[in-house]
């Protein structure tokens, strides 16, 4: 790129040197913006010398060989890489190690959801991104991170601090900066799916003894406390966001990978830098409070406007943070929409003002402090289709204890299914057919004829479970299941994460009837082959996983995810 084209080189904005290449879908470095560009390079041309006095004086030139352009490549200045060869991609930018590739991104005050949307590659070379990030100790309340492979739970947290410009009329004056909003975000473990659990900030819950590092590098154990609101469980009593993970863990059962907290400024910098969103209001809406002043119909909402939209409660539904929470939920969804759409992702210039709105909106744990681990992270999460993405809230009912409600309780009836499902990897919404498919074969071998129990030869292994069990295991089968013709093999070869049942297609019937023994699934059963006993009889093998419930224990657990209220992020909801 000549910088007499388009001015000095230090006023280029970056931004404006990459475009996507449809045939690799990822980013590269553009030379000349304003004219065609071919694939193959040229030799330079030598530039004609000047006479004394400034006029140019005539030089013959070498012909090109087998010319391939249509107009002259440019001149390679010092700091500009040097164009690739055909079928090589080009060099990086010098000191841009940084990369962002479907980055989640979050929302603010009291809605810090975060999601990654991008579905095409985008490669963002931005080294100063990982100097936006802030991370804080996750106190060991968390997995340790989320893996690949594996289901991944993120925790998403939304406060209602006062900070940065232009937030103090949001919030509480004082506020020490509560968990106004939590998102639990479960993405199944083929990535096929997702459900965002919101908590409500009024749920009425016990707070566990938090282990805390404190901003000043101490530490000490912040005592828990029962029967207070799920919101204190951030900021009350030097409570940080661990504290918040562990109380989910102890409402739930289901421990976090990672967690993410963002204040007001994110859905307002945020939102901006998408170019806004579209929501739907089934009414006017006035809201004073919030500031929010709208009209029925779908509305083009950003900054200001964006954050009004998601803190408005009192102008929709009974007016209260169950109504909010829908509103909010909704927003997610359009944002979810816009980040996933070609306008968002072929704009070079708008990727970047979104991983900086992110980047600096953004609070995380210790294990994903870094681009490099953000960037992982998107990866897995941008595999998402927005119609398998559920919205839902933990279901509860008014606080029972209370004359004037202002507080909920967990619903006895659903709440906990809700929370089986989550911890099962059940789909809240249908996902792709092929899938579907899959999962019905799978299902399909446990349909058939069952031998007795007194028929099934079996060998237990230890591949996992605790010291012992594969003796108890046995005990349980002889002694009051009736399966006669089993044995004590030891430890297996290789430590497994679930429990497997290996056999031949022979022995298919008496794999069905050990699976209604100990309640084994489908995806357990492995068709294979079988192996031979100290009598030289066929036998299937049964290796305990670390999944191992306990001897007479069964594994059990439901496949169908419960009916409560919900929404998907690829359809657009109207507020009432």
């Amino acid at each position: 790129m000549d910088a007499t084209g388009r001015g000095r080189a230090d006023d280029i904005d970056p931004a404006d040197q990459w475009v996507l290449n449809p045939n690799t879908g990822e980013y590269e470095l553009r030379l000349t913006p304003s004219a065609p560009q071919s694939s193959v390079p040229g030799p330079r041309r030598a530039a004609a010398p000047r006479a004394a006095g400034g006029a140019v004086r005539s030089r013959t030139v070498a012909p090109e060989r087998a010319p391939q352009r249509d107009v002259p490549p440019p001149r390679r200045r010092r700091g500009v890489p040097e164009e690739p060869l055909p079928g090589r991609r080009g060099r990086r930018p010098v000191k841009k190690k940084g990369k962002a590739k479907k980055i989640v991104l979050w929302t603010g005050g009291t809605m810090a959801f975060v999601l990654v949307a991008a579905a095409g590659g985008a490669y963002l070379y931005i080294k100063h991104l990982n100097d936006n990030i802030t991370a804080v100790s996750d106190d060991g309340a968390s997995t340790g991170g989320f893996s690949k492979g594996k289901a991944i739970n993120i925790l998403l947290i939304g406060t209602d601090k006062r900070t940065g410009k232009g937030n103090t009329k949001y919030g509480d004056a004082g506020s020490v900066g509560h968990a106004d909003t939590t998102i639990l975000l479960h993405v199944s473990k083929d990535r096929s799916n997702a459900t965002a659990l919101s908590i409500p900030r009024d749920l009425i819950t016990d707070i566990p003894d938090c282990p805390t590092k404190l901003a000043d590098g101490t530490e000490k154990v912040i005592p828990g406390t029962d029967n207070v609101r799920f919101n204190t469980s951030l900021g009350q009593d030097d409570r940080t966001p661990s504290c918040t993970a562990r109380t989910v863990t102890e409402l739930t059962g289901i421990t976090p990978d990672n967690f993410m907290v963002a204040d007001f400024n994110a859905v307002k910098t945020l939102t901006t830098a998408v170019g806004g969103v579209d929501v739907c209001l089934g009414k006017d809406i006035n809201d004073p409070d919030s500031h929010l002043n709208l009209k029925k119909g779908m509305r083009h909402i950003e900054g200001e406007t964006a954050l009004a939209f998601v803190r408005t409660r009192h102008a929709v539904g009974f007016g209260g943070d169950l109504s909010r929470i829908t509103l909010q939920q909704q927003f997610l969804s359009a944002l979810m929409r816009k980040l996933k759409s070609n306008d968002t992702l072929t704009n070079p210039a708008k990727m970047v003002k979104i991983a900086e709105a992110g980047t600096k909106a953004l609070t995380v744990d210790s294990n994903l402090d870094s681009i490099g681990k953000l960037k992982d992270l998107g990866l897995e999460l941008g595999k998402l289709n927005p119609k398998n993405l559920t919205f839902t809230t933990v279901p509860v009912i008014d606080n029972p204890a209370e004359k004037v409600k202002a507080t909920v309780v967990l619903n006895p009836n659903t709440a906990q299914p809700v929370f089986d499902a989550i911890k099962n990897d059940v789909s809240f919404t249908a996902v792709k057919e092929e899938k579907k498919k899959e999962a019905a074969a799978v299902e399909a071998r446990l349909k058939g004829p069952k031998s007795a129990a007194s028929e099934v030869r079996v060998q237990i292994y230890n591949g996992g479970a605790a010291a012992g069990s594969a003796q108890a295991e046995l005990n349980y089968l002889q002694n009051d299941a009736g399966v006669l013709k089993s044995s004590n093999a030891g430890n297996a070869p290789a430590a497994l994460a679930k429990t497997t049942l290996e056999y031949a297609p022979a022995q298919a019937d008496q794999a069905r009837r050990l699976a209604a023994i100990l309640g084994l699934s489908g995806a357990q059963l492995k068709p294979g082959k079988s192996v031979t006993n100290d009598q030289g009889l066929p036998t299937m093998t049964l290796t305990l996983g670390k999944d191992f419930p306990g001897a007479g224990e069964s594994y059990s657990a439901s496949t169908k995810a419960p009916d409560v209220d919900k929404t998907t992020a690829d359809k657009v909801e109207c507020a009432k």
